[in-house]
């Protein structure tokens, strides 16, 4: 109650002082507003605008900074912040203390950008139990949202063009904000006793290529020819041209510290599967390297769900889980969140984020938090089980897998669905799975002697295996055949 209170008092000031900052000869950038939240133990970058030559007086926590104004009227420094608590002010002013730019009820915590296209976009008013979900929301005001709106822009650009504030959860802010987000930080919020701000910045429809800079696409020969497609063309605003959502919406997060990324996109690169296995470890790579957090930077993501895209040949979708696969194994400190048991065929926006939302919170606990957590507190298993090998054994296949502790099961009690073999001819048939311990043992009386498994192959699929925590197992493949989708560039 104490922290609504506050959030409602900041609010009325707020609103009074803006006009004043409107007249004002400094600025800080757009993310620096009342109710923000700063990332515990960091090294945070501040940054705005002001009268060139100006020395200016920053002040936060008991520290004083003085930066001065470059001759382009740009001017930026670094604060470092304690952990977890608040609230705390932040003043910017010149030396003379006019005009002051005064950032009231700044928290300290956990700071996560939440990103993607439409199913990130997807609000908590149209979510399953969306009055319930709405209603519960004033029980989290530790939990702070931060919208970017969308933004395309040809060259990166130092702030956003337009956000919506700082706001603490309530009712009314968490209607309109990402379900998938809010879901996350709901769940951390159980184990974590901290603020938590969720940085929100997302557009549907939009694909990978546009989330990604355009200098590390150009240090990928395999994206030649998606650039060479667009450079030919005439329409530089495009949401969709490659590097045009980083220049106008990552780019202004430069120097920003936050704890992770979670993500949720990939349909609209749905039959260019392929090509997304390089492109999405592209952008991986590509957000550490310029948000300045390297490797150890958690980036979780949610693996597509089952959804028949018409006028796409049905293994359009699996070549895209393909890809999402292969970048969890590949690429260090990432999760994937696996939703083929909670899609919906015919709708390629899933209502329940609830689930989705928690999921990616079980990678972060289990990843990220564990070292932090009490024993009662701490996450068994953040993941379903996720191919391993296989081996052969006259006409079987034995699939095994991680993330299997204690054995494998099929929901219901059913007969394992979804699985498919073939042999030399590489012809897949619908084959025969039995669970054995932590293994699968699948065959078919069409393959006398199988070479290779493939597991949920189909953009439909919903299969019913599980481990013991009721994670569903990702689709697979164990074979590296050519793909429908090689060489298609866009």
């Amino acid at each position: 109650m104490r922290n609504i209170t506050i959030c409602f008092f900041f609010s009325v000031l707020a609103f009074s002082f803006r006009a004043d900052v409107l007249q004002a000869d400094i600025s800080l950038a757009k993310i620096f507003s009342d109710h923000m939240v700063l990332q515990r133990n960091s090294t945070v970058r501040v940054w705005g605008t002001a009268d060139p030559g100006d020395k200016l007086v920053l002040k936060f926590n008991d520290t004083t900074i003085t930066p001065t104004v470059d001759p382009g009227g740009q001017w930026s420094t670094v604060i470092k912040t304690p952990d977890a608590g608040g609230p705390y002010v932040l003043e910017v002013s010149t030396e003379s203390g006019e005009p002051k730019i005064v950032i009231n009820d700044v928290m300290v915590g956990e700071v996560w950008v939440c990103s993607g296209q439409s199913n990130m976009n997807w609000p908590v008013s149209k979510s399953l139990n969306a009055d319930t979900e709405i209603e519960m929301a004033k029980a989290y005001p530790a939990i702070r949202l931060f919208t970017v709106e969308p933004y395309a822009s040809a060259s990166p650009i130092s702030d956003f063009n337009k956000t919506s504030p700082w706001d603490c959860c309530s009712q009314e802010s968490v209607r309109g904000f990402s379900a998938t987000a809010y879901f996350f930080a709901r769940e951390l919020s159980k184990r974590i006793d901290m603020p938590i701000g969720l940085i929100h910045v997302s557009w549907g429809g939009t694909r990978c290529e546009a989330w990604t800079s355009r200098p590390a696409m150009d240090a990928v020969e395999e994206l030649a020819p998606l650039l060479r497609q667009w450079d030919e063309n005439d329409d530089p605003t495009s949401c969709h041209r490659p590097s045009n959502l980083y220049n106008g919406m990552i780019a202004p997060l430069t120097g920003f510290s936050f704890r992770g990324v979670i993500w949720y996109q990939g349909e609209a690169n749905v039959g260019r599967g392929w090509q997304y296995g390089t492109l999405f470890p592209t952008m991986i790579d590509n957000w550490r390297k310029d948000l300045g957090k390297g490797k150890k930077f958690p980036f979780y993501f949610v693996q597509l769900a089952p959804f028949r895209y018409n006028g796409k040949s049905p293994q359009a979708l699996p070549e895209v889980w393909d890809a999402q696969l292969k970048t969890f194994k590949q690429v260090e400190n990432t999760g994937i969140v696996v939703t083929t048991d909670i899609g919906d065929p015919a709708d390629i926006h899933p209502k329940n984020k609830q689930e989705v939302g928690r999921r990616l919170a079980l990678w972060a606990l289990k990843s990220t938090y564990d070292s932090e957590l009490d024993e009662e507190k701490k996450v068994k298993q953040c993941s379903g089980p996720i191919y391993e090998s296989i081996s052969t054994n006259s006409n079987q296949i034995r699939v095994t897998f991680k993330h299997a502790d204690g054995g494998l099961v099929a929901r219901n009690d059913a007969e394992l669905t979804h699985f498919s073999i073939c042999g030399e001819d590489k012809v897949f048939h619908p084959a025969q799975a039995a669970i054995d311990g932590e293994s699968v043992i699948v065959s078919s009386d069409k393959v006398e002697k199988p070479i290779a498994v493939r597991f949920g192959w189909d953009d439909t699929a919903s299969p019913n295996l599980f481990n013991k925590d009721f994670l569903p197992a990702s689709p697979f493949r164990s074979d590296d055949f050519e793909l429908e989708s090689k060489d298609v560039a866009y």
